[in-house]
């Protein structure tokens, strides 16, 4: 087994038998409040959740997170999530593609994603440090054609790939490798962290560099330090074991990531991190962002039968209609503008970054 199939299949195993949320960090979402109303002018079968998302419409404000791929249990889950995707029409990424690229025996690990969902919107994936290393638009191509992708998501995971042994960080070069990218790329493209949050500094960075979106994956959610923390202590890697356990809860929370993101940029935005309700959609679509997405929460129903999976998913677009519901709003353009009371540490983040918060509550002394 390659070493990139080898560390596929264990974070696979990883996240499936220990506790790899958050320990500490919570994701914020706990200080934000809607408003409810008691007595809202229309039905809760009116509530409508449809939307366009880069030019194709979706049923729900919901995407299926990156997980896997690279391995025989990848492919089957990677069938399960997509028959989910194509069946209830809501977006879905696959794992990187990293392991297709270094062996095209691997590729069908991911092309039972658009076998599976010939008409959901689907986001091919490639790490930013391997373009620092040598990817060019030819591995690009070979990505986005392998699933058809609608759109690619370049990941930033520089805390994986640090506490990760033999991770993979020289990031010298990366804004520029990428800057020059981007105009040859057919599909839009999204930048993408993986647990640690986008803060408002480096999501202008990635608008200037042509990015057309950004997923937050705030902290506070599943912590791949703690992935690697827990993967390098069975391996024997102490040092590292050490290094994710000390950084388990490092980066910035997914609520202020979210306001940063949308405060400083006009891109496309995908809230991820700790989603784990309809609330928390809600919560992050009246924050600002377009999209939610969700990944743990679905891993083990996806190594069981899609109909796990959609079962999960119909729950998150019940509870994101009762919310809506309750807030008074028809549909996801009524949402967003829906006031909201943000209160706690991410009130004491986002004063303490400079932003205006004087319509989202109390003024603070």
């Amino acid at each position: 087994m390659s070493e990139t199939k080898q560390r596929k299949s264990s974070h696979i195993q990883t996240c499936i038998e220990n506790n790899v949320q958050a320990k500490g960090t919570t994701t914020g979402f706990e200080d934000i409040y809607l408003i409810h109303q008691a007595l809202p002018d229309f039905s809760l079968e009116d509530v409508n959740i449809s939307m366009i998302f880069f030019d194709k419409p979706l049923s729900a404000p919901i995407m299926i997170e990156a997980m896997t791929g690279g391995t025989e249990e990848a492919a089957f889950i990677n069938a399960q999530l997509a028959k989910t995707a194509e069946s209830i029409n809501i977006a879905m990424g696959v794992g990187s593609q990293r392991a297709a690229i270094e062996n095209s025996d691997l590729t069908y690990t991911y092309e039972v994603a658009r076998e599976n969902a010939p008409n959901a919107f689907l986001l091919a994936n490639l790490g930013v440090s391997q373009f620092v290393k040598d990817y060019s638009i030819i591995e690009v191509k070979k990505a986005i054609n392998m699933i058809k992708a609608d759109a690619l998501a370049i990941h930033l995971n520089p805390l994986q790939e640090a506490v990760q042994p033999n991770g993979d960080t020289l990031f010298s070069g990366a804004y520029n490798k990428i800057s020059d990218l981007i105009p040859k790329v057919d599909v839009p493209v999204i930048a993408k962290e993986t647990g640690a949050g986008i803060s408002a500094e480096t999501a202008k960075k990635l608008e200037k560099a042509g990015f057309k979106g950004i997923d937050v994956g705030g902290a506070g959610g599943t912590s791949f330090a703690g992935v690697e923390a827990l993967r390098a202590k069975d391996s024997l890697y102490y040092y590292h074991a050490e290094l994710g356990n000390v950084f388990w809860d490092w980066g910035i929370p997914t609520a202020p990531s979210i306001f940063e993101v949308k405060h400083s940029t006009n891109l496309t935005l995908i809230a991820s991190g700790g989603i784990r309700s309809g609330i928390d959609i809600a919560k992050a679509i009246v924050l600002g962002a377009q999209v939610a997405g969700v990944a743990l929460p679905l891993l083990k129903p996806a190594m069981k039968s899609s109909k796990f999976v959609n079962e999960c998913v119909r729950d998150l677009i019940g509870q994101l209609k009762t919310a809506m519901f309750l807030t008074g709003a028809r549909d996801l353009s009524e949402l967003k503008n829906k006031p909201m009371v943000i209160t706690g540490k991410t009130r004491e983040w986002l004063l303490s970054r400079g932003f205006n918060l004087n319509k989202y509550g109390r003024r603070s002394n």
